[in-house]
């Protein structure tokens, strides 16, 4: 079966059961438009809306809408504006076409023409536009219908994965290019743009800043400064840096050590068999929050073993000094978005669960299901602002802290998909293909 057919399939009827629970007749979707800078004529770069792209691979056609009322085909209204300023957004071919109808439209006030009697019982997602208002929608952005179709997506269809298993060879081409820079000793200006030259895209077609530190800037967790000169000495490198197809996200994860030997290359190869083992103990039915507190304690027997510690590895999880070098979650679905929705749903009704003050940065909760797509992404840095708490305690060996801090950090991220069978690892293989 074609996947597209196979998805789209599964969309409408994920829609079906949604619409008919939250009681509308049908749902207008709205792709988004540019917004200009305060005070400018320039518009900020264009962000598809996710629920958009869920159902068309049309990441790039702002103004355009998505009207589907259950049993009837999906109507894709397509902007093309009459504009001999700019080049007309290019839409993807494909036989994705054959399963909507295809309308173009030069103006948004034409799809209130062709639809309005239908608006009295129909949900619009989307973002707001001056004429919104005037179209006497039943419901904008019903909290309850997204609950339903958030928890809904957890679960990827065929058309999904593959799309994510191309983003992450596209975005792991742009990794062996960015070691490469790296090792040619260039700056992270100069890293950053092998980067996107490699997988042929502008930054703004990237699905987030990629994060390009070198040295002590791999301990900034967001960091995405780039110096523009190559610091003196070069001695780590971390990338988060990620790519697009078809609207599907990759989010990959490398840290490296100028010198193949040594303290931080043992550090990294410690920390990546950790991110392996952990995913090895990936089950259907498991607590992704037990996943997470696992992996504390993998990396409390790390900085035990390099000797960050003077007592052993529960001590350092039991007094909660795991959080000062692991701050962040352990990983995150992703999808049509990098920090996928649902990661907190108990079910489509939208009941939650609660937020755990220990490791309040957690984006995901659920139990493990087959469809699942999520990140494993261990870290572990030298934060300053995170060990002032700390600054005096005699558990910790500040000396061995010390010789860690010019490196910055590790972190090690890979995207996984569970299946009945097992648990495919997308990044990895990603890498494999292009040995």
């Amino acid at each position: 079966m074609n996947l597209y057919f196979e998805h789209i399939y599964t969309v409408r009827e994920r829609f079906d059961e949604a619409l008919a629970a939250q009681g509308f007749d049908s749902v207008l979707i709205f792709a988004g438009q540019p917004a200009v800078a305060f005070l400018d004529d320039n518009a900020y770069p264009f962000r598809v809306n996710p629920f958009f792209k869920y159902w068309v691979p049309v990441t790039d056609s702002p103004k355009s809408f998505i009207f589907y009322e259950p049993g009837k085909e999906p109507q894709l209204f397509l902007f093309q504006a009459r504009d001999f300023w700019h080049a007309q957004p290019v839409v993807p071919p494909g036989d994705w076409q054959e399963h909507v109808e295809v309308i173009p439209i030069d103006s948004k006030h034409i799809v209130g023409e062709r639809v309005a009697k239908e608006f009295g019982k129909t949900a619009f997602i989307g973002e707001s536009f001056d004429a919104l208002a005037d179209w006497r929608i039943a419901a904008v952005n019903p909290e309850g219908l997204l609950h339903h179709l958030h928890y809904q997506r957890a679960k990827k269809t065929p058309y999904e994965v593959e799309c994510m298993r191309k983003a992450n060879v596209l975005a792991a081409r742009g990794h062996l290019a960015a070691e490469a820079a790296f090792r040619n000793n260039q700056s992270e200006l100069d890293i950053h743009h092998a980067y996107i030259q490699a997988m042929r895209v502008r930054e703004t077609q990237l699905p987030y800043n990629s994060i390009v530190g070198l040295n002590e800037h791999g301990a900034i967790l967001h960091y995405d400064h780039y110096e523009t000169e190559a610091p003196s000495t070069q001695r780590s490198f971390l990338i988060d840096a990620g790519a697009y197809y078809n609207g599907y996200c990759a989010d990959i994860t490398r840290t490296y050590s100028k010198e193949p030997q040594g303290f931080f290359a043992e550090l990294i190869e410690a920390m990546d068999q950790a991110e392996r083992d952990i995913i090895d103990e990936i089950e259907v039915g498991r607590s992704y929050y037990d996943l997470h507190v696992a992996t504390h304690h993998k990396i409390a027997k790390i900085l035990h073993e390099f000797g960050f510690f003077k007592v052993d590895a529960n001590t350092i999880y039991e007094r909660g000094y795991s959080n000062a070098f692991f701050p962040h979650g352990l990983g995150h679905f992703i999808g049509l978005q990098v920090h996928d929705v649902g990661g907190y749903l108990k079910n489509p009704q939208g009941e939650s669960y609660a937020r755990d003050s220990r490791h309040p940065f957690l984006r995901l909760r659920r139990e493990i299901e087959p469809g699942h797509v999520f990140t494993i992404e261990p870290g572990l840095y030298v934060v300053d602002q995170l060990l002032e708490a700390f600054d005096g305690n005699e558990d910790f060996n500040w000396q061995r802290i010390a010789e860690l801090r010019p490196y910055g950090g590790i972190r090690i991220e890979d995207s996984v998909h569970v299946t009945k069978n097992g648990v495919e690892n997308l990044t990895r293989t990603a890498f494999d293909s292009l040995k």
